[in-house]
Formats: C-alpha cells, sequence, structure tokens
C-alpha cells in the first residue's frame, strides 16, 4: 500500500506556477498566471506579441525576479533559487546554454555540460583523451541531435540551423525535468526546421518529464502539443487541449488573429 505521504507526493504536477506576476514600474507584463504542467505533456504558450510567454518563461527558469507568487518544481518552492541552481534542480532552458564555450568544438561543448552535471570532481578543461566515458556520452548525444558529422567544428562556425540544434543537444546532455523552448525554429531555414520538430517529438516521448514551447507557428503547435494555453496582456486568457482552444471564436479573433485562421 502507497503511504499517505508518498501518494501526496506522486499527486504533484512536475511544475507550477501560483499567482506567478512582475511588474516593470506601472505595467504588469506577467498578471497573476497559475498554471500545473504534468509530466508527459507538451504544452504550446500562445498569444500577441507583448503578451508575456517570454516573461513567463524567464520567470519559471529565472532570470527575472517574481513581484509576488510561486513556482513549484516537483511540490519543492524554487522561486528564490538562481538560475543554476534551478538548472540543477532541473529547469532546462534553450538559451541558457548556447554559446558556452564558441570557440570550442561541438563535441567539447556537449561533453563540459555532461562533465558539469554529473558533478565528477573533473576540472572543465582537462584533456578530453584521459576522459573517455564523457567523450563516449557527448558522442551520443550528438548523434541522436544529427551532428555527430560536426562533432570536431568550432561552434561560431555552424550554420543557425546547426546551432539550434546544439542547443537542444546541450538540454539533452544536462537531462532536465523540464525543457524549455522558446521558437525553437526562429529563423531555421524550411529543411533545418523538421529536424529540431522531430528532435522535441522524440523528448516528449519521455513521459517522466514535460515541455514547455513558446512557437508561433500553428502547424508546429497543432503537430506537437497536448495543451494549449493563451496569454494576453500578462493574464492567462485560455488553458485546454488544442482543437478546443484553437476553435475558440475570441482567442483566434483577439489573440491569434489571421495567423490562426490562415491554418
Amino acid at each position: 500500500m502507497i503511504s499517505q505521504t508518498r501518494e501526496t507526493e506522486m499527486s504533484h504536477p512536475l511544475l507550477e506556477t501560483e499567482d506567478l506576476t512582475v511588474r516593470f514600474g506601472g505595467h504588469v507584463a506577467v498578471d497573476a498566471v497559475t498554471c500545473a504542467f504534468d509530466a508527459g505533456e507538451l504544452t504550446a504558450i500562445v498569444g500577441p506579441n507583448g503578451a508575456g510567454k517570454t516573461t513567463y518563461f524567464n520567470l519559471i527558469s529565472g532570470q527575472i525576479a517574481a513581484s509576488a507568487g510561486r513556482v513549484r518544481l516537483e511540490g519543492q518552492e524554487i522561486l528564490g533559487l538562481s538560475v543554476a541552481e534551478r538548472c540543477r534542480r532541473g529547469i532546462g532552458r534553450a538559451f541558457q546554454l548556447t554559446n558556452l564555450f564558441p570557440d570550442l568544438s561541438v563535441l567539447e561543448n556537449v561533453r563540459l555540460v555532461i562533465q558539469a552535471h554529473y558533478h565528477n570532481g573533473l576540472g572543465l578543461f582537462s584533456m578530453a583523451d584521459h576522459h573517455r566515458d564523457l567523450i563516449d556520452r557527448a558522442e551520443a548525444v550528438l548523434e541522436r541531435v544529427r551532428l555527430a558529422d560536426l562533432a570536431g567544428q568550432t561552434v561560431s562556425e555552424l550554420s543557425h540551423g546547426n546551432q539550434r540544434k546544439l542547443e537542444v543537444a546541450l538540454l539533452i546532455a544536462l537531462d532536465p525535468k523540464v525543457y524549455m523552448f522558446d521558437e525553437p525554429t526562429a529563423g531555421m531555414s524550411v529543411d533545418e526546421a523538421p529536424v529540431v520538430l522531430d528532435l522535441i517529438a522524440e523528448l516528449k516521448a519521455d513521459t517522466d518529464r514535460t515541455i514547455l514551447l513558446v512557437e508561433h507557428k500553428m502547424d508546429v503547435i497543432r503537430t506537437l502539443a497536448d495543451r494549449i494555453i493563451v496569454l494576453h496582456n500578462g493574464a492567462l486568457a485560455a488553458d485546454g487541449a488544442p482543437a478546443e482552444v484553437m476553435a475558440s471564436d475570441v482567442v483566434q479573433e483577439a489573440y491569434m488573429g489571421r495567423e490562426l485562421e490562415d491554418v
């Protein structure tokens, strides 16, 4: 029989925000947003420009301090923690990790993230040849994101599309509980974007994790999302299954405009 304490622990959402708010002077950028995100769920966060989507991301990952509210990971309050500590506990956001070492190779970037994450006591710039296990793990991650053939290339020389794939690689290397993607295909070519979307779909198959996705492309959202939340003027305007939210007249007209109508 599961103990009452254990049953309570299991009932927690993986991630939740409660009345999360931030004010910049007299402007309320995120207005008392309460949302819970379960493991095995991909939630798309949508809304017009200036709706508060990226600011909401920044509050969860710690880039900006909240004016009020709470953020919990597995039932534990994390609002007062630094970006680095939230990352260590399982909040993974792509842009936090880009260009860690732009003058090093693709392989070394992934190897260093793995090394730092597992706290194995090795110096960050220890000779890679001495750490076969780290290299093997890094090579496996690069194979997964289709960058194995570019392992020796300097990061600063990568195309934009391959840099976005490397962001996903670095997130995978961190093994987070929460994956946060802010317009992951922005600026990518028609040929490059499907690779990143396929990677996100693969990550979604892990039912122990949750994925938050800020995205403007409705075809991407329709393909990947289990749920859509809509922000408008910093407040939560809609929350539900994709078909339900996308079919809502008020959401189409007030929040998504012609972009949704076109789909």
